[in-house]
This record gives structure tokens, sequence and C-alpha cells, in this order.
């Protein structure tokens, strides 16, 4: 495949215009086209026969010993016979370079048959005695096949395809074509392509397949055929508008696809489909489903798997096909193609993280795919629409939002913890360079979604909706986000085999996740619940410097974290009192239940810490068993307990100030009465969410000060 300098060399700009297509990309078909002229240009070059030819097929061929098999036979006298000069009636040879024109191989990739061409792949490490039959059956198989025969009788050279096959009845000639290969290959056995080369005037050179016209219009008329006899199909074809061209043309309905995404069996796209009459449904005419069909190496080279299913990225010039960005497009898919080990969006991303939002004219085509057949996959979503944007600012957005908000900063705190905990082993707690990674792979959902087994994945998988979502600027909706993030939760605090102790880190990463979602630049939120509108708003925590809590001046009898609590549930949309009044608004219930698992975090962890308790209430009130109904008696026994605490403390220490946490419980009171938790209308994923965010804040919430060799202990239990 040409480099992109050579492929700018190759074709300069006029040139390069009269091989694109007139129309911008409105299909896959038409992005599949543009793929395969692009690709048939940097292999085959251009003119009528390259799109069918298929170099790629034996690439790993070139070059390497014993990897070209010629039988030679001179067809120029009176009757034909095998080559008697110094090279003899069989060449065993190396397959180069300079001989993939020449040699014109067309490969059919099916488990029996011969190729299309007369040249022929023979299978790896084959013996001396199958390579003699396939060289044989260039004769006594290609030569008589139906297609080639009808093929020959209508070119004037077609003489030459009669004289091979009327050799192919010389069994003398055919025990010297076996006799021969094998004596020159000495036993051994190879992998090679098998072909011939015919003489066909008595003063001429023995002619390759690929500088004999009739040979490549046979071989033409082969791959043709399969176009409108797949799956059992007698003929489907007929005149039609090319859906690629919009001229008329003879289209045909059983052509491969590069996806698997248009074939006959794929009847959920296509109920009820007769394959006879396929080409009415999807009309594409035969030169663009051949072209089409050239796209396969960029295809897969945009491809990645993830969740069990195939994601396809595949970038295209959005407008008109101006020369100097396909030039760019062709540059970008090459270096995909070469690039194993990244994403095509990070390729995209390299390429275009320099240019502006209107600078960046590639847009993308976006899909999951399920292939649970050969040639059957289970479409999840599709879209033509996606732009690099979405999945780079979300990348970016997320490292710049844990790195400067307060809610996980703690430089905004110089004695006192920040809001939520950070953790260098996770990846959405702490700003890393493989963010966007994390984001096109999909990771980034695969850490804080419920686990599923990859193999057993559906199209109803919502992590695959997410990435989709994502990669396409589509909005994920918050009920699935909720129900997702407790489903985990739920399930680490149970397995106490994979995690010990409650998932703070896991619902901080959730958490960040959500908010960074709901970024005002990106929009990636939505919900049609009145209820859940304040999650989908972007917080506003402060990003600059601010006066620590220890600076900050607290009334008499004001417990320390006051005002970062304050502050916190004010910058939170989803928790702040300014929609109490709205009638639709559950935020106060909300963050009733903030409050509640922010004093069971906040006591759990005293228990933990200072009464040395195995068992504390976090463990006492998991996610799990949080509901409308039993919220009123939890919040009963917190305090209660608190309260016990504040005695005991009392006794031991006289002059004790206050209620124990006292910045949380009067908000908890003043909030988990009114209205009454019977009268509770939010959601239990929304209820159990909040209720973990405020274990996660409780149990955080602590002077910088306190041991930091166990919360480093901590850490390191709780690691992803």
């Amino acid at each position: 495949m040409l480099k992109p300098e050579k492929f700018r060399e190759e074709y300069p700009e006029n040139q390069l215009t009269d091989e694109l297509p007139d129309s911008p990309i409105g299909s896959l078909r038409d992005l599949q086209y543009l793929y395969g002229k692009l690709y048939t240009l940097a292999t085959t070059g251009g003119g009528e026969y390259a799109p069918y030819l298929t170099p790629d097929a034996a690439g790993d061929l070139v070059d390497t010993n014993n990897s070209l098999i010629v039988a030679r036979v001179d067809v120029s006298g009176d009757e034909p016979q095998l080559a008697d000069d110094k090279l003899g009636p069989i060449q065993v040879t190396r397959y180069t370079d300079d001989l993939i024109q020449q040699v014109g191989h067309c490969k059919y990739p099916a488990a029996r048959g011969i190729d299309h061409s007369v040249t022929h792949q023979a299978g790896r490490n084959s013996d001396p005695e199958k390579l003699a039959r396939y060289a044989k059956e260039r004769l006594t198989k290609w030569a008589t096949d139906d297609v080639v025969t009808e093929a020959a009788t209508e070119h004037p050279d077609g003489w030459i395809i009669d004289q091979l096959a009327e050799f192919s009845e010389n069994e003398t000639a055919l025990d010297t074509i076996t006799e021969t290969l094998t004596r020159k290959l000495g036993g051994e056995s190879t992998t090679a392509l098998l072909t011939v080369q015919v003489k066909t005037e008595p003063d001429g050179e023995y002619q390759w397949p690929g500088d004999i016209d009739v040979f490549r219009e046979a071989m033409r008329q082969r791959k043709l055929s399969k176009l409108v006899t797949k799956n059992k199909a007698d003929d489907s074809s007929g005149d039609a508008t090319d859906l690629v061209t919009g001229s008329p043309a003879r289209t045909v309905g059983t052509s491969e696809d590069p996806q698997n995404y248009f074939l006959g069996k794929q009847l959920e796209k296509f109920p009820g489909l007769d394959i006879e009459e396929a080409w009415r449904s999807h009309p594409i005419s035969e030169d663009a489903a051949i072209t089409v069909m050239k796209a396969e190496t960029f295809v897969e080279a945009c491809t990645y798997r993830t969740f069990g299913a195939k994601v396809y990225y595949l970038p295209y010039v959005f407008g008109r096909l101006a020369p100097e960005k396909v030039y760019r497009l062709y540059e970008l898919l090459y270096r995909t193609v070469e690039d194993e080990e990244t994403t095509p969006i990070e390729d995209a991303y390299e390429e275009e993280r320099r240019k502006t939002i209107e600078e960046q004219d590639f847009r993308f085509y976006v899909s999951a795919v399920m292939p649970h057949q050969m040639s059957r996959y289970d479409v999840f979503g599709e879209t033509l629409n996606g732009r690099l944007h979405y999945p780079k600012q979300l990348a970016i957005a997320h490292n710049e939002f844990v790195q400067t908000v307060s809610a996980f900063n703690r430089d905004h705190y110089t004695k006192w913890t920040a809001p939520l905990p950070t953790n260098q082993n996770w990846g959405l707690l702490e700003t890393n360079d493989e963010q966007l990674h994390a984001v096109s792979t999909g990771w980034y959902f695969r850490q804080t979604f419920a686990e599923r087994d990859d193999d057993n994945a559906d199209a109803d998988d919502p992590r695959i909706e997410a990435l989709v979502s994502v990669l396409s600027g589509k909005q994920i909706a918050v009920d699935v986000l909720l129900e997702e993030y407790v489903n985990r939760i739920i399930d680490d605090q149970t397995d106490d085999s994979e995690h010990e102790g409650f998932p703070s880190f896991l619902v901080a990463s959730q958490f960040a996740q959500l908010c960074v979602l709901a970024d005002e630049d990106l929009r990636l939120l939505q919900t049609t619940d009145a209820s859940k509108n304040q999650i989908t708003q972007q917080p506003s925590y402060d990003t600059k410097s601010m006066p620590s809590v220890d600076e900050i001046l607290i009334a008499d009898g004001g417990h320390p974290a006051a005002p970062k609590l304050e502050s916190f549930i004010n910058e939170t949309p989803a928790l702040s009192p300014d929609h109490d009044d709205d009638p639709d608004s559950v935020t106060s219930q909300r963050r009733g239940a903030f409050l509640l698992g922010a004093l069971v975090g906040d006591i759990g962890s005293y228990q933990e810490y200072s009464e040395d308790r195995s068992t504390t209430l976090v463990d006492q009130y998991p996610v799990k068993s949080i509901t409308r109904s039993r919220i009123k008696k939890v919040t009963q026994e917190t305090v209660a307990k608190t309260l016990t605490y504040t005695r005991q403390e009392k006794k031991q220490q006289g002059n004790y100030p206050g209620t124990k946490a006292d910045h949380i419980v009067d908000r908890l009171r003043d909030t988990i009465l009114n209205p009454d938790p019977e009268e509770w209308e939010i959601e239990t994923d929304d209820l159990r969410f909040y209720y973990a965010l405020g274990v996660t804040y409780g149990m955080n919430d602590h002077p910088w000060n306190r041991d930091e060799a166990d919360a480093d202990d901590s850490t390191s239990e709780e690691e992803h």
C-alpha cells in the first residue's frame, strides 16, 4: 500500500478528483465506496480491473522462497503443449512486488472451490501432491468453468482459454506437471500462489495472466457471478438506480459487505427478505459492489472489540470530497492500518488535536455489532454523526474536573479532607494520560457500571449503549446510570471475596463521571423524569483557591467541617435547597438520603477508628437495605447511636461541645422530617445512590492529620 506522501505524488489533485465520487458521504455505503476507492488506488492502481484484484490475500507470500508456482503452456502452434525452453513446463520461483499486477490474483474466500482468477492461492504448507493438483486445476477446473468458458465465448481472445481447456485433457502433459513440480520442490511442502504463463505467438514471450485481457475479463465475470448467486439465489439482479452513484445500472442483490450488514441473512434489517429480489431493497451496481468490498482493510483497521462487541469507528470527510481533505483521510486510514496499538479515535485525535471544532471536518460512522455467526451480526446502534469532539472533550473534562474542583481537590482544605476521596490507583479519581483510551475503548464505563460476562453480552448491554452514545455525542439516560451505579455498588459491597469494606472509591468515581457527563459543553445526560432534572445539571464547585475551613470563622459551637458540607450541598444541583420550592423536585428527599449516608459514614468511621469496632453502621445499613419505607427507622437508629457516642465522650472529656457530628445531624433532622419519608416520591436507585454518596462523604470527613497510614492501608485494599 502506498505511503501517504507517495499517494500524493502518484495521484495529484486533478487526477484524484477524477477518481472520487461527486456527492458527499450520505450513507454507510457511500463511506465504504470511498474507502474501497482509496484502497484500490493505493494497492492496485486505477483501471477497469484494479478493484477486482486482492493483493493483500497473499501479501505474506511476497519475497518468500518457493512462493510462486507457474505452469507454462505454449498455445501458439497447432496443438497446445508445455513449454520446452530453459525454464521448462513448471517454474518454481519467488512471488515479488513487481509480479503482483502481472499475476492478477483475485481471491474467492470459500472453504472449497477455486479462486476467481486463474491464479489460485494454496493453503499453508501444502505438500507437493496437493500443489500438483492445484497446478493442474488451472487447466482442468478454471479453464473449463462455466462462467469462464462463457466469458471466453464473448471475447475475441477467448481461443486462448479454449486451448487451455482442450489441453486439460492431455493426461501425459498433466503427469509431466506432477512429476516436474514434485522434483523441483524436492519433496518439500510450501505455501504458494499457483498460476499459468501462456505463449500465444510463435516468436512471442510467455505472458502472465495480468497481461492477457481475456483472463482478466473471465476473472471479472467469475467475481460478478457471485454477486447474484450467494445464499442459493438463482439470479438476484435487475435494472435499478445505483444507490452509490445515483445512475441507472444493473444492480446486484447478494454482494459481500465488509461489515456483513446488508447481507441477505440480516433478517433484522430486512425482515421477510426474498433473496431473489434483494436487488430491489438494496440496489447497488456491479462495479460499486466490487469497490465496496475493497473497503475491508480500512474498515477492519478502524474497529476494536470491547464488551464482547465489535465497535466500528470509521472516519470520513464531511461535505464535499476536496482532494486535500481526502489526502488527510487517507493518511489517517494508512496510519490506523499500520498502528495496531491505538484505537482509531486516538489516531484521529493525534491528527486533529491542534484544530478548532470548526476546523475539524472529519465525521465518524459509529456502530457496535455482535457477531454471533460467520455472516450474521446483531447491530446494537449506529450513527453517521459521530464527532471526535465528544470522546476527546469528555476525557479532557474528566481530567480537569478531578484535578481542580473543590469536591475532589485537597488543595482547597489545608487541615481537613476534601468532600470526596481521590486515589491514584483509580483511573477516574486522578488525572491520567490514558483517559481518552479509557473513553474510546469503553473502559470508562466498565469501571463504574455493573459487571457482566462479555461472552454473554447482548444488544441491551447498557455499557455498549453508553459507549456508542459518547462516541456519537448522544445523551445517556440518568435512570440507566443510576441503576448501573447502584447495582455495581451493591455487588461490590456484597462480594466479600473480591472487595473489602465499603466501595468509597467506586462511588466517588461514579459521582465524578456523573458530574462530567453533565458538563455544559458536552450535555451527555438526559432524563424524561422531571424529578431528576437537577442531576443533569453541572455542579458549580469552586475551581480556585478558597479560604480553608480552618480559616473560616466558625460560629459558637460550630463544627469546623460545617462550611465544607454546606458548600458541597449548595454547589451540587441534585442536592441544593435552591430547588426545594419546585413541585416536581425531590431534591430535599435526595438531600435527606445523602445526609443520612453522611452520618452513617461519619459515625461508622468513628466506630472503626475510635471504638475499634469490626462491624460499623456502614455494615449494618448497606446500600441494598435502604428504601423509602425504611429510611426513617435507619435515621432514628443512627441519630440515637450518635447521641450515645456524644454522651459517652462528654463523660470522658467533661466539656464536650454540642452533639457529635452536629453539622450533619441538624441538617438531617430538618430535611428528613419535611416531608415525612412515608410521603417521599424519590425512586429507589436515586435514593440509594445518593445515600452511598453520603456514606462516602461521611467516611472521608475528617482532619488530614488522622492516621494517614490507616488511610493508605484502606486505599490498597480497595484497589480496582
